[in-house]
């Protein structure tokens, strides 16, 4: 299986999807590297950083479902090493 490293940058906009956000980050535990969240309380929103090393599929399949929250943006970013 092809692993690659990820960062990957959320915006939440809508604070009742944190609870739904929160519950996917913890179903892709196992391979996140670290996380930093950022409130920025002036504009109302939290700026989540997520670094992961997992295959590529499930990146995008984790990103995929969490594009899909109400007020949620996400972006991903690949690093070239594997």
């Amino acid at each position: 299986m092809d692993y690659r490293v990820a960062a990957i940058s959320i915006i939440v906009e809508n604070p009742d999807s944190v609870e739904e956000l929160n519950a996917l980050l913890h179903e892709a535990g196992k391979y996140i590297i670290g996380r930093m969240g950022v409130p920025y309380r002036e504009k109302g929103i939290n700026i989540i950083m997520i670094a992961i090393n997992a295959p590529q599929d499930y990146t995008s399949e984790i990103t995929g479902k969490i594009g899909r929250l109400k007020g949620v943006n996400v972006k991903t970013s690949y690093a070239n090493v594997h």
